[in-house]
């Protein structure tokens, strides 16, 4: 098989590289790309009070995780939401319907976490902690919900900031230098 060869289309990302969505490469993922369009993409599609980025999302995660369970934990943390940098945030209650949204969404992961280090499938205290700041992000940025989310009834405990896109991505990056020289990975940037 050709490798030059490559399923579906491409998105020009932020960097002015190539990246093909059906058909991602751990070599063509780049921090800078994520760390910039999660911090142009606005959580709950725009429905909530302030403006607050899915990198600022993923900074707090990766933050609380961090002092929780250790740096290589808060790194899976930061980068959760990761392949949302090439394929945009789908809101949970619509993910189930779309059929090769997780699928697409899978492949992308597993290309961010290989180019990486980190282990494929996504550990249970990120998982945990992304539910948990539903709790937060529910009480300081939406309004009253006509009926109950299923989530957590207690929160990370965490306050959001609001900060505007380019804060968060500098936030971005410098939890993820941090995260990473914590690690003692070279070169992952």
């Amino acid at each position: 098989m050709n490798s030059n060869v490559r399923e579906g289309q491409w998105i020009q990302t932020f960097s002015g590289k190539q990246f093909w969505t059906i058909d991602p490469r751990p070599e063509e993922v780049d921090i800078e790309d994520i760390a910039h369009a999660l911090g142009m993409m606005c959580r709950y599609n725009g429905h909530c009070n302030n403006f607050y980025s899915v990198a600022e999302h993923s900074v707090l995660i990766a933050r609380y995780l961090r002092d929780v369970c250790g740096p290589e934990i808060a790194l899976w943390g930061l980068l959760h939401d990761a392949s949302e940098a090439y394929i945009s945030d789908i809101n949970r209650p619509t993910k189930p319907y779309l059929s090769n949204y997780k699928e697409i969404e899978a492949r992308i992961m597993e290309s961010v976490c290989i180019r990486f280090g980190l282990p494929i499938e996504e550990p249970p205290e990120v998982k945990a902690a992304d539910n948990g700041i539903l709790w937060d992000e529910l009480r300081q940025n939406m309004k009253e919900p006509p009926a109950g989310w299923n989530i957590p009834d207690v929160g990370l405990g965490v306050a959001l900031q609001f900060w505007t896109p380019q804060t968060a991505k500098e936030h971005f990056l410098h939890t993820f230098n941090g995260l990473t020289n914590e690690i003692g990975m070279k070169d992952v940037a």
